[in-house]
């Protein structure tokens, strides 16, 4: 049976939507896990438990079209950090976009990075429309896929995932509108203020 760290590379952490998709995750996965929220900054006590495990998966949003800075600086400690045996690394990532592919360079520098320093690279889930399919219903399609991915895990295979809303862009554009104006009244925040270049 695996050892599996689950990483958040989240800034928003216990908040975020790689948070759920974690709890999905750990449904289905037949081992042991480990959870960590790199907001938390404990990296060295982390690192020092990684011998321990077969694998890590990491688990976060795209941001611009690449990994959050909080993610990056996790890596550039990990990397620092001796790693005698080192497990097998993996992916879920999700995008606000509803193309999945729009997560295909940060699921890149993912693998740059183990195979500059020695990780064997396993699975890949890209989520599309990351940010509101779990509250859709298409959640459905959202969870059977991370069913799949994390059996790839437990089976010790190589797989690479998509899924996203089955929206035309025309629609999912409607909707993300529709919900971010409900998400601003709900903080105070008008449609034009959210629509001017003012942030304050």
């Amino acid at each position: 049976m695996g050892k599996l760290i689950i990483i958040n590379g989240s800034p928003r952490a216990s908040k975020s939507n790689s948070k759920k998709y974690a709890e999905v995750f750990k449904e289905h996965y037949k081992g042991e896990i480990l959870e960590y929220n790199i907001v938390s900054k404990k990296h060295e006590d982390l690192f020092e438990k990684i011998n321990e495990y077969s694998d890590i998966l990491f688990i976060f949003p795209l941001y611009v079209d690449s990994i959050p800075a909080v993610f990056t600086a996790f890596l550039k400690s990990l990397e620092e950090y001796k790693i005698d045996i080192k497990p097998t690394i993996h992916v879920l990532i999700n995008c606000g976009f509803i193309e999945s592919e729009q997560n295909f360079i940060a699921v890149e520098i993912i693998k740059f990075f183990a195979r500059q320093n020695g990780y064997p690279f396993g699975s890949t889930l890209c989520i599309g429309g990351g940010e509101a399919i779990m509250g859709t219903p298409f959640a459905f399609l959202a969870k059977r896929k991370i069913k799949k991915f994390a059996n790839s895990i437990n089976n010790g295979k190589k797989s690479f995932y998509t899924v996203t809303m089955p929206l035309t862009k025309k629609l999912f554009i409607k909707a993300s509108t529709n919900y971010w104006i409900k998400y601003g009244e709900r903080n105070g925040i008008t449609r034009e203020e959210m629509e001017t270049m003012k942030i304050e």
